[in-house]
């Protein structure tokens, strides 16, 4: 059995840990790039959202070097994603690919559940084992998020021109060629420490953004054009609401326990929307309200063409715009999208967010 899974940032970092760990050879598929696209857009239906049609690219690369086994995670509700691998796989199928897709849903309130289903590609029943695979590749993908974090966090403050982006170009080459999470941890624990000696001007007067929307557009940088680099490179310090170890472990756990540490989020969102509408709509709304209220400069919300949730989403952010008093862009992302357009779109919104920000320092000078 060679397994492989989709990207979605860096995800498949501590995916390959844990099944190094647990002695199973993956596949690891090719970074996202415009081949990865061109093959999904071929085959996937026209008017499917982008995730759908990035992942695809993804599989049918890894197929070709020799995946025979796929896993993906699972879904439900008003959002497409639910039933993204029943029309994988009849896509995967038509092509004449003969592989297996194990579909990991997270099985709410039970636990025992999750192992059996796990189990099934771990190459052992044994729990213990299982548990500890699971739990040091969550390690690793909270401590990897923690780094990138701090990385749009410290990319617009940095004395020494990029050498922010050399330690994480060596970190990533590092856990790539990492056998297992004890080696991937070590890298991880001494970068976490360089980059907290990072040389920063904190007086520099740069703008903070939220980045908001559909979780894949948000992680997935090759989706979004790297935007949090980008926003880096023009001042601007950068937070994404969404990462993979806050998705994973909610969903998986908090939830299999019949809790969620989202319930903030909802709450936030409550004045304008009170119900689950699939995807991460609510969430959109939440952290919209909750970056207003610790002083964000603007928000910006990443979305695929057509999707639902996010399609709601957008509907409701004006009145929060209007009522919070923040500003916000919605930039909707699909295969057709030219880079050229978006990056003036940003632009744009950051020339708006400085004159605003001017003119309040100015009020509140006089």
């Amino acid at each position: 059995m060679k397994i492989t899974f989709p990207h979605i940032g860096n995800s498949y970092i501590p995916i390959k840990a844990m099944f190094d760990d647990l002695g199973v050879e993956t596949v690891v598929p090719p970074k996202c790039s415009k081949k990865t696209l061109e093959i999904g857009t071929k085959y996937a239906p026209e008017m499917i959202c982008l995730p759908l049609k990035i992942n695809l690219g993804n599989y049918i690369e890894s197929i070709e070097k020799g995946a025979d086994t796929i896993i993906i995670t699972g879904g439900c509700g008003p959002c497409r994603f639910g039933y993204y691998c029943e029309v994988q796989k009849e896509i995967l199928r038509d092509l004449g690919y003969d592989v297996d897709i194990v579909v990991l849903e997270a099985p709410e309130g039970n636990q025992i559940e999750l192992f059996r289903r796990i189990s099934r590609i771990a190459n052992t029943k044994n729990i213990i084992k299982i548990s500890m695979a699971i739990k040091n590749a969550i390690d690793i993908l909270k401590k990897l998020n923690e780094f990138e974090d701090k990385v749009l966090k410290f990319r617009p403050y940095e004395i020494n021109g990029n050498e922010v982006d050399n330690l994480y170009n060596e970190l990533i080459t590092d856990l790539e060629n990492s056998n297992g999470s004890k080696e991937m941890k070590v890298h991880l624990n001494r970068a976490l420490k360089l980059i907290d000696k990072v040389p920063l001007d904190k007086n520099k007067d740069a703008l903070k953004i939220g980045i908001v929307g559909e979780i894949y557009t948000v992680i997935e940088d090759f989706s979004n054009f790297d935007i949090g680099k980008k926003l880096n490179r023009m001042g601007v310090e950068v937070h994404k609401s969404l990462s993979p170890s806050e998705w994973i472990t909610d969903m998986l756990f908090f939830r299999s326990f019949g809790m969620s540490k989202e319930v903030k989020i909802w709450n936030a969102a409550k004045p304008y929307i009170d119900t689950c509408i699939g995807g991460h709509g609510r969430e959109t709304i939440g952290n919209t309200v909750l970056y207003s209220e610790k002083g964000y400069d603007g928000v910006i919300q990443l979305m695929p063409f057509t999707c639902m949730p996010e399609i709601v989403s957008m509907s409701i952010l004006p009145s929060i715009q209007a009522e919070k008093n923040i500003p916000i862009l919605s930039l909707i992302i699909d295969e057709m999208t030219g880079e050229g357009g978006y990056l003036t779109r940003l632009e744009a919104f950051i020339d708006l967010l400085r004159s605003r920000k001017d003119k309040k320092q100015l009020e509140g000078v006089n």
